[in-house]
């Protein structure tokens, strides 16, 4: 039933399948190559077996020996080296199927970044790299080269019995199809939901994980990093359980297998024996021959249970990778956008996918070129998703969002180019302070560096340090207190000199003095630029043209810092809870 609902997901496959047919001679070559190993493997056991019985007969020509030895010596060395072609050769391809399968991937989601970030979380991008791409390579090598290779190994088995005792045939077309496709259904029928099951559980914490580790701050700051730890260790609780039962199944059906094997083993010898009976020092060297050829087919068969368990997994890769939603045509504009620049906010409405719930609800909204607006409103109001649709980092639900007119997720990266955004925590990389700096305009002079650093307050710090723009800085600018980290990327922006500026929460974690002196920086430097401020408390408020508050995805205020706080109680009330009144 699973395998069924494999190959309809093989058959519908717009990811794995083209390369079946580019790499078609490299398949064919390493299912032929698979089964001469174990041709070879058989062959070296059946002659080996012949000729001991053989010698052992003091035979009256030394010649009836020798062309065993010489078969005997072609297939010991046949089977190592067929053995180690064939991996070569199934390796390279797998590899090269899955590098292009990755490829393809990064190419996809770097295309469409917008759109998968509007329908999956980072969770889903972690289980999509780790996990598929390795399902699907695991898919071939564990399983379908050594079923299709089983099977060719089982018809010739069959008929090479059938030239010597038809019934005999029949009864190992019997036996051998209890290990070849008895085994692997019950394995896929009670084991594959398990496996289903843990990677669906591996995927929830890929995605809980990241979310969490992102959010780290959070879990810290409402005192529940004991909560945290106590949920992810259930959750790695409940998975080691499905392991567990995994694999005490593999145990106990590994143990049917093998006594299968040994019955094979025993009707083979008890028919050899009949077949050759009276045939001493002649025909009965055939025994050993038979009975010997079947240990090193195990090999070829063993596998086969605990692969076809797997395959559920990998419909579920290969349907993941097919679910990728297409490419939503949105063509990148090419207008040069003139000054001054306004944003209209018409009717936006967004949800993520896996709330459904709305975070933001038809929302109006038009900022003027040069205004200073601040947007209030408590966690999880839409403050920071309303930021990430304005830079077309998202694409609304429902609505629109424009720059002068043009959509701003048109803009693609050209939008950095209109504007700018200072994050709750400026990133810094590991290398020299000018380089840091320099990420705002490549082409920046050392002068124009030391003029935006001077501008932000941090000339005096960077020329007090032993290699001035040339010191080196450690990941994540850890060495910097928070007031320079957003005074750097301050900078930058100054460097970029972009019309419109988003400061989404940068003065969170910071005391109050250096709150404040960020904040003036902040707004001296930008006085001539458009400002967006993502803020959570009213300080610095009155430096602002406009306020909004954002309550449940809608607009519930709006307008002065002085026209609020003589109409609105709850504006008042907010004075009141932020002065800690």
């Amino acid at each position: 039933m699973d395998k069924i609902g494999l190959f309809h997901s093989l058959k519908s496959d717009a990811w794995v399948k083209p390369f079946l047919k580019k790499y078609k001679r490299s398949l064919i070559a390493a299912l032929i190559l698979g089964f001469v190993t174990f041709f070879c493997a058989g062959a070296l056991m059946f002659n080996s077996g012949y000729l001991i019985s053989r010698a052992a007969s003091l035979p009256e020509n030394i010649l009836l020996i020798y062309i065993p030895i010489v078969l005997t010596r072609a297939f010991g060395i046949g089977r190592p080296v067929f053995r180690y072609i064939e991996r070569l050769t199934s390796h390279n391809w797998v590899l090269k199927m899955t590098s292009n399968l990755r490829l393809k991937l990064y190419t996809t989601l770097e295309k469409d970044a917008i759109f998968f970030k509007r329908n999956y979380r980072t969770g889903d991008i972690l289980g999509l790299l780790a996990e598929d791409i390795n399902h699907i390579q695991n898919l071939y090598l564990r399983t379908i080269f050594p079923t299709i290779i089983a099977w060719i190994l089982y018809a010739f088995i069959i008929i090479a019995l059938g030239v010597f005792s038809w019934w005999f045939a029949l009864v190992m077309l019997l036996l051998l199809g209890v290990v070849l496709f008895l085994l692997p259904l019950w394995s896929v029928i009670v084991n594959g939901a398990r496996q289903e099951k843990e990677k669906q559980m591996k995927n929830e914490l890929y995605t809980d994980l990241t979310d969490n580790v992102l959010g780290v701050s959070d879990w810290i700051f409402s005192q529940r990093g004991e909560a945290y730890v106590a949920l992810h260790e259930e959750a790695e609780k409940e998975l080691r359980e499905t392991t567990r039962e995994i694999h005490r199944f593999d145990r106990k059906r590994d143990l049917l297998l093998q006594l299968m094997f040994g019955v094979i083993t025993i009707a083979l010898l008890v028919w050899t024996s009949s077949r050759f009976e009276g045939n001493h020092g002649g025909a009965a060297n055939w025994i050993a021959a038979f009975v010997l050829s079947v240990f090193p087919l195990i090999d070829a068969f063993a596998p086969l249970p605990s692969a076809a368990q797997e395959t559920n997994i990998y419909k579920d890769s290969i349907d993941r990778l097919n679910d990728l939603p297409e490419k939503e045509e949105i063509q990148p504009t090419s207008e040069s956008v003139e000054g001054p620049f306004h944003i209209e906010i018409q009717e936006v409405t967004f949800s993520y996918p896996e709330t459904k719930k709305e975070v933001l609800s038809y929302l109006t909204l038009s900022i003027q070129a040069g205004e200073k607006l601040a947007i209030l409103g408590r966690s999880g109001s839409g403050k920071s998703t309303l930021a990430s649709l304005i830079r077309g980092d998202l694409l609304p639900t429902d609505g629109q969002i424009t720059l002068n007119g043009i959509d701003t997720v048109r803009f693609g990266d050209s939008i950095t180019d209109y504007i700018g955004v200072i994050h709750q925590n400026p990133y810094l990389f590991h290398t020299s302070i000018l380089n840091n700096i320099r990420i705002g305009r490549q082409s920046a002079t050392e002068e124009e560096v030391w003029d935006v650093l001077a501008r932000v307050g941090l000339k005096e710090m960077v020329e007090a340090l032993p290699d001035g723009l040339l010191t080196m800085v450690d990941e994540a600018g850890l060495r910097f207190s928070g007031g320079e980290r957003h005074r750097m990327a301050l900078a930058r922006i100054l460097l970029k000199d972009v019309p419109i500026i988003l400061l989404d929460e940068p003065t969170v974690g910071l005391d109050p003095i250096t709150e404040q002196a960020l904040l003036d920086t902040f707004f001296n430097e930008l006085h001539e630029k458009t400002i967006i401020w993502i803020t959570h408390h009213l300080q610095g408020i009155s430096l602002m043209d406009r306020v909004i508050f954002i309550e449940d995805g809608q607009l519930e205020m709006s307008g002065s810092p002085k026209e609020l706080e003589q109409t609105s109680e709850r504006y008042r009330h907010l004075q009141a809870i932020d002065r800690g009144f």
